[in-house]
């Protein structure tokens, strides 16, 4: 079915990442940053060329688009989603894509700063592409493959199946969020709007994944209270609030219950930022795990650190809060296997053996399968997440093309 089809996917993602679409953490405002819309308006001008007419853009930075179904048959209505935006943990910004054919296997240094070396030896899935197409960025900046990757996959998918309506599939819902990689790229879309009955999100790594599950999630904030003085004459006095949230973090175990020290499915307490003066001081922390029951331990646990350094500090004062953030997807996807039977399907006719897998993270995916639309999430060929060492493979990108395709026509064959 591919063998005469001449990709977009390398050029449409070459395209995507020049853009900048980092989004921010501290910002309260949705989208958290104007410039995400940039792509997003240029994702709906691409998809009104394909002949996709309802593409649009709405207020809060959501693109929904319908290719429409082109069989008689009643086929539940499938939605492909990715995020545009990209990690705030490296610079998104003039972004260079460098395109390094038929990669030999050896490291690969970036021209744009020569100390920035993509190691073989410490990316063993780089060294296992020999032979590939890698495109990285230049050294000074993420390359934005997360999740730029599978946007540009689900825009060659619906390139393809636009132009080639001999492959018949029911309506095909197409999602482009914001604001995933700080969590909260689905808190304004509206799901009447979308109509979709099952889904997939297109933010998955290595070629062949499929990933069914994640962490639970919650975020928690402790406060504390301390008592300011002038430090001239503070003795006794003077009760630091920054020494207090020092402290707390000092006593986290050195050993287990953090990311440093845990794999597969072991769950952490994760610090991630701490604020404030003498007076008052904050710690926010990423709490994770598979089961969602052990997050109440976990806080359990955050809590009696907190109220056993808070005990040699008499006058000051301590809370912790909590906010859930996402849930195990994996809960909502049992009750309905087939969607994911699909998508390991859907992989093998693209000729590549399905790789079950577990997100230590998460994704769209896992809020919307608890908001009705049950969506695990496959792979894109993103690698090295988060950083300049970021690549992907663009052979990886066309068969996610092609699963996108091969999943669409699954779906109108069962129904």
């Amino acid at each position: 079915m591919f063998t005469n089809y001449n990709y977009t996917v390398d050029e449409r993602f070459k395209r995507y990442v020049q853009i900048d679409t980092q989004s921010d953490p501290l910002s309260s405002s949705f989208p958290t940053t104007e410039k995400q819309k940039d792509l997003s308006r240029l994702l709906v001008e691409e998809l009104k060329a394909m002949g996709i007419t309802d593409a649009e853009l709405d207020e809060h930075g959501y693109v929904f688009a319908t290719i429409p179904a082109n069989t008689d048959k009643k086929v539940p209505v499938i939605c492909f989603c990715s995020h545009v935006d990209t990690s705030p943990d490296s610079s998104g910004a003039n972004v260079k894509p460098l395109v390094h054919r038929n990669y030999d296997g050896k490291d690969i240094q970036l021209p744009d700063d020569p100390s920035v070396i993509i190691r073989a030896s410490e990316h063993p899935y780089l060294a296992s592409k020999k032979g590939d197409d890698i495109i990285t960025a230049s050294g000074l900046t993420l390359l934005g493959a997360d999740d730029k990757a599978g946007v540009a996959e689900i825009m060659d998918a619906a390139h393809f199946l636009m132009t080639h309506p001999e492959v018949k599939h029911g309506a095909i819902r197409i999602l482009f969020t914001p604001d995933e990689e700080v969590g909260r790229g689905v808190e304004k879309l509206d799901m009447k709007k979308l109509a979709a009955d099952f889904g997939y999100t297109m933010d998955g790594g290595e070629l062949g994944s499929l990933e069914d599950e994640n962490f639970s999630a919650d975020g928690a904030k402790i406060v504390i209270d301390g008592v300011s003085a002038h430090p001239g004459a503070a003795k006794n006095k003077l009760i630091s609030a920054i020494k207090i949230v020092s402290e707390i973090v000092d006593a986290l175990p050195k050993d287990s219950l953090s990311p440093e020290t845990t794999d597969d499915r072991e769950g952490f307490i994760h610090p991630v930022r701490i604020s404030g003066t003498v007076e008052q001081a904050e710690i926010d922390f990423i709490i994770r795990d598979f089961e969602t029951n052990a997050l109440e331990l976990h806080e359990a646990y955050l809590r009696r650190i907190m109220e056993k350094v808070l005990a040699k500090y008499p006058g000051a004062k301590g809370v912790l809060r909590v906010k859930e953030q996402y849930r195990n997807m994996k809960e909502v996807l049992d009750k309905h296997p087939e969607v994911t039977a699909y998508a390991a399907e859907a992989i093998r006719r693209a000729g590549v053996q399905p790789l079950k897998m577990s997100i230590r993270g998460g994704t769209d995916g896992a809020r919307l399968s608890f908001m009705g639309l049950p969506c695990p999430n496959i792979f894109t060929g993103e690698m090295a997440l988060h950083s300049k060492h970021e690549y992907v493979s663009i052979q990886d990108m066309q068969k996610a093309v092609q699963t996108i395709v091969y999943l669409a026509q699954l779906w109108e064959e069962k129904a």
